[in-house]
């Protein structure tokens, strides 16, 4: 049973890591059409505008799957240990809120990828439409915008992250107290057995 929630963990992880690095292929393909296509449209002052969001863009995109990758691995790492120090029950659990922070991740890795293409679709639009002036602010709001997902990706990794370790914790706290009660029942009736014992051999004496 633990190799099979192991086996399935590990084709997880593996299925994320495969998701996260098409994503950045396609993310990374759109983003050099658009850059190709900005320096045949328009001026070369305007492109390197552009080239500077196409750079934001690819280092939130980098800075989260880099997040992700990290999230994955450690949840991992907890599920292994759980699955050596923990019963099977335990482990049940801690691969569902494994599969629960995997699905997180996939969408989170989805929405900045569409966050994304929206932003460079905007950009080459307004490029083509309106003057620098508009695209010097529209790279500030992708700045923003980029920081405040790479924090919103940390914030959300970092808090599955803690509650993944608190139901470990928890959790092995209370088997470890069944186990303790489970011993304490268990040499109360073996003392009970003993005095009935000793009880029975002093009435036949």
């Amino acid at each position: 049973m633990i190799m099979v929630v192991v086996v399935a963990v590990a084709v997880a992880v593996v299925v994320v890591v495969v998701v996260v690095i098409v994503v950045v292929v396609v993310v990374v393909v759109v983003v050099v059409v658009v850059v190709v296509v900005v320096v045949v449209v328009i001026e070369v002052e305007v492109v390197v505008v552009v080239v500077v969001v196409v750079v934001v863009v690819v280092v939130v995109v980098v800075v989260v799957v880099v997040v992700v990758v990290v999230v994955v691995v450690v949840v991992v790492v907890v599920v292994v240990v759980v699955v050596v120090v923990v019963e099977v029950v335990v482990v049940i659990v801690v691969v569902v809120v494994v599969v629960v922070v995997v699905v997180v991740v996939v969408v989170v890795v989805v929405v900045v990828v569409v966050v994304v293409v929206v932003v460079v679709v905007v950009v080459v639009v307004v490029v083509v439409v309106v003057e620098v002036v508009v695209v010097v602010v529209i790279v500030v709001v992708v700045v923003v915008v980029a920081l405040v997902v790479v924090v919103v990706v940390v914030v959300v990794v970092v808090v599955v992250v803690v509650v993944v370790v608190v139901v470990v914790v928890v959790v092995e706290v209370v088997v470890v107290v069944v186990v303790v009660e489970v011993v304490i029942v268990s040499l109360l009736l073996l003392l009970v057995v003993v005095v009935l014992v000793v009880g029975e051999a002093v009435v036949v004496n």
